[in-house]
């Protein structure tokens, strides 16, 4: 009894791991053949580089945005993710101007004392922040942009699969035996 429990355990924990590291290879081609980051059904996964918001989101964690449309508004308390000089920052919305016909955010990070020194036009913004966040995977996902994870997330599920598939040609040679014996 004690067996057949540790073998199920293993065979789902191994799963699970197939599956993690199949979605991490799918995130990582589909960017790099988009040539930025993946959307699905209008919504993204960021990855937490800073401690500029805790703790609303950790650092090393992962958030999803629902990426900016053209109807998008925003209000004061909203989290953004926005461009500021090639980089994307997350923070929250403080104030709201208008200066010259033109929408005028100012935003601040949770756990930073001061506001941020820019304002941030609408068409900076990449999106909003849902609501969902899942710590410590943002490490693993940050990880995967190296050249190095490229490759292995590409050769692991290989070997994986050749595990698999050798396991199962001994457990049926095996089970073939058996009968034949």
């Amino acid at each position: 009894m004690i067996k057949k429990t540790l073998r199920i355990v293993n065979s789902l924990v191994g799963s699970i791991f197939i599956v993690f590291v199949c979605i991490l290879a799918f995130v990582v081609i589909s960017s790099r053949i988009a040539g930025g980051e993946p959307t699905i059904l209008g919504y993204q996964v960021k990855v937490v580089l800073s401690g500029s918001m805790e703790p609303t989101f950790q650092t090393g964690s992962i958030i999803s945005i629902k990426v900016r449309n053209n109807h998008s508004t925003y209000q004061k308390g909203d989290v953004i993710t926005f461009r500021k000089d090639k980089e994307l920052i997350t923070h929250r919305i403080i104030d709201i101007q208008k200066k010259s016909g033109k929408v005028l955010y100012k935003t601040k990070g949770d756990h930073n004392n001061a506001p941020d020194l820019w304002e941030i036009s609408t068409e900076d913004i990449v999106g909003q922040y849902t609501g969902f966040t899942m710590p410590y995977i943002g490490y693993a996902l940050d990880f995967t942009k190296s050249k190095e994870a490229g490759a292995l997330l590409l050769i692991v599920p290989g070997i994986l699969m050749l595990i698999s598939a050798t396991r199962s040609i001994i457990s049926a040679k095996k089970e073939l035996e058996i009968k034949e014996a």
